[in-house]
């Protein structure tokens, strides 16, 4: 259950694991603030949809952010993350939270061309100057892959070094070699550099927010380390947060009012997004 040398356990299971399921956390979130579109397809194949959280009091600015869940690329759905898209859309930042296709229906690089495709969508209706990608987990080795030095975006017909910038939770940057069965068939063998965004980060690199648990044992804190060391070494803009004592779910279960005194994610993010 190891992703390779670096200790990063491969299990990535569902964060919330242990600690409270995503549906019942969902029920203590407030109905009020904001408006939900749900289902709004972005691609014309059936996971390919998405959920727009619409601020009833937006900002001026007009700040949008694209989250992306976790579930070890094989498992996860958008209406998990109600507690994420309240959080923000309620003090005024859209929130858009999209499906993906998973493995086993896709392997690498599918779930990241439907990411791309799903911030194409968002940036045609608000701006891409206006847009912030985000993710937990393997939704943050989603973001950070579409906000390195890749082609993905720009695939998609999207500039990302027009973004606001990128804020991963929790990732999985640095990884390989890859010992576990399931992950070599997602990503096409142990040692597929192609598959880390540390083998992107070089310039140009819009700037980053790296939040991640000290106390994270499902992906140590070591990959934001080094993948801000790496940003910064090529010139890009990156804030890097560690947590004492916090966990790998507890990061993103602090977006929550029930959790929030977990850890500072939400009065983090919001202050970066207010400085980007």
């Amino acid at each position: 259950m190891i992703l390779g040398r670096r200790g990063v356990v491969a299990g990535l299971a569902g964060w919330l694991g242990g600690c409270a399921p995503a549906d019942l956390l969902n029920t203590t979130v407030p109905r009020k603030g904001y408006t939900l579109e749900s289902n709004i397809p972005y691609g014309p194949l059936p996971p390919q949809k998405l959920d727009f959280y619409k601020p009833e009091t937006p900002r001026a600015d007009g700040k949008t952010v694209v989250f992306f869940y976790g579930g070890a690329w094989d498992h996860g759905e958008k209406n998990e993350y109600l507690f994420v898209g309240q959080a923000l859309a309620a003090r005024g930042i859209a929130v858009v939270i999209a499906d993906y296709r998973l493995y086993p229906e896709v392997r690498f690089p599918a779930f990241l061309d439907d990411g791309a495709q799903a911030v194409r969508w968002v940036a045609d209706r608000v701006g891409i100057d206006r847009l912030c990608i985000m993710g937990h987990s393997a939704g943050a080795h989603i973001a950070l892959m579409l906000a390195a030095n890749t082609p993905y975006l720009a695939a998609a017909g999207v500039d990302r070094m027009k973004l606001r910038g990128v804020i991963g939770l929790s990732g999985p940057y640095d990884f390989l070699p890859l010992t576990s069965p399931r992950l070599q068939n997602i990503f096409g063998g142990p040692n597929n550099l192609d598959v880390e965004p540390i083998t992107f980060a070089k310039a140009p690199l819009p700037p980053a927010l790296l939040i991640h648990g000290a106390a994270d044992t499902t992906v140590p804190a070591d990959n934001s380390e080094r993948l801000a060391a790496a940003w910064r070494a090529a010139g890009g803009p990156v804030e890097l947060k560690l947590y004492p004592e916090v966990n790998h779910k507890d990061v993103a279960a602090a977006f929550s009012d029930l959790l929030h005194t977990r850890a500072t994610t939400r009065e983090d993010v919001l202050a970066w997004i207010d400085a980007h």
